[in-house]
């Protein structure tokens, strides 16, 4: 038997294939960044960032400074925002490492705008516009106030849609409203109102740059439609035992399931550590040889077990392995089981896998 009892695969091949599917929907001088924040959604950003690099993609989101600095040994000539902008302390890391700061205060931009006269010259700087969701984000009357961006060249203006995902939604439009009112006396070179979904709404939304981060990863960017993208991850576990049952024993803590007739259990080395939610016992499915296995009992720390009942005796042994994600249960499958979305399952995978890198760009 392997040593390996939790393999994550990444296919960047198919992470590129999305970027590109992207990429080539907008027209004009409008081109495609790539989000990679959060180790790129916990795919690993230096793998999924020289990938795409390699495949023409030359302009990075990160959400902390940290991040960038990772990222910067990577792509060195990358253009790299940092969403969460410049803390006191730290502006000068930004230009060593030429990094972008996305500013999303009137204290960020007080910080950003003392640090560049000290310099004695203009820096640049995204600047982020509040629309609708109420998290971080500039007022268009910030940015009306005489003299705030002394010092500060606004490279990129930029805001962030609520409700992408529902096509149908009017908050859509009144924050696209909001979006051109808000940078209509700055005209930043660039804007930037989209992420994944937004695409998906229609060249009206494209603006200059857009911001695809789920999608790249193979997340459904239209929920309750056919998913575009192609798949990017597979995850699998393997069996440790397989166990005969019969009624009236029970699995698992708790003993919350009760076993009815004669059947087997498989126990997988992968738990709720694994970023499998313990949400997903009884709810959860596994796949082997094409066959949806049931994830029965509670979800342990280090292990899950699975009602193989329905496959034939000596179709699946102990060392074989089971497809948590895969062909066929896709990411937004699992997270649909769990009561979650497909980023919170991917971004809770555990670094206990094993790590293969797949595929090359087409």
């Amino acid at each position: 038997m392997s040593s390996e009892l939790l393999v994550l695969t990444v296919d960047l091949g198919a992470l590129v294939g999305n970027w590109r599917f992207l990429n080539d929907r907008l027209t004009g001088r409008t081109r495609a960044a790539a989000v990679v924040k959060a180790d790129a959604y916990g795919l690993g950003a230096a793998h999924v960032a020289s990938a795409l690099a390699q495949a023409g993609c030359e302009t990075f989101f990160v959400a902390t400074l940290s991040e960038g600095l990772h990222l910067r040994k990577t792509v060195p000539a990358a253009e790299i925002f940092v969403l969460s902008g410049p803390l006191p302390g730290t502006e000068a890391d930004f230009p060593t490492a030429a990094l972008l700061p996305v500013l999303n205060s009137l204290e960020q931009i007080d910080l950003w705008g003392k640090f560049a006269r000290a310099t004695g010259r203009p820096l640049d700087a995204a600047l982020h516009v509040d629309t609708g969701m109420n998290r971080l984000g500039l007022s268009a009357r910030d940015l009306r106030r005489p003299g705030i961006l002394d010092g500060i060249r606004p490279i990129l203006g930029m805001s962030h849609l609520a409700c992408a995902d529902d096509a149908a939604s009017p908050v859509n439009s009144r924050q696209q409203a909001l979006f051109v009112d808000a940078f209509s006396p700055l005209t930043p070179p660039r804007l930037s109102l989209a992420a994944s979904s937004g695409i998906f709404l229609g060249r009206g939304y494209h603006y200059d740059l857009v911001r695809p981060g789920a999608a790249l990863y193979g997340i459904n960017p239209s929920p309750g439609k056919p998913n575009p993208m192609l798949p990017t991850v597979r995850l699998q576990a393997r069996i440790l035992q397989i166990r005969d049952v019969d009624t009236p024993m029970t699995v698992g803590y708790g003993a919350t399931y009760s076993v009815k007739g004669k059947g087997r259990i498989a126990t997988v080395a992968a738990g709720y550590a694994d970023g499998y939610f313990r949400s997903l016992g009884g709810r959860g499915f596994g796949v082997i040889n094409g066959v949806n296995v049931p994830a029965v009992g509670r979800i342990s720390m280090d292990l899950i077990t699975f009602d193989i009942s329905a496959l034939d005796d000596g179709a699946v042994r102990q060392g074989d392995m089971i497809d948590l994600i895969g062909p066929g249960h896709d990411v937004d499958c699992l997270a649909a089981e769990a009561g979650t979305i497909g980023y919170e399952i991917l971004t809770q995978l555990s670094r206990r896998a094993q790590r293969r890198y797949a595929g090359t760009a087409p």
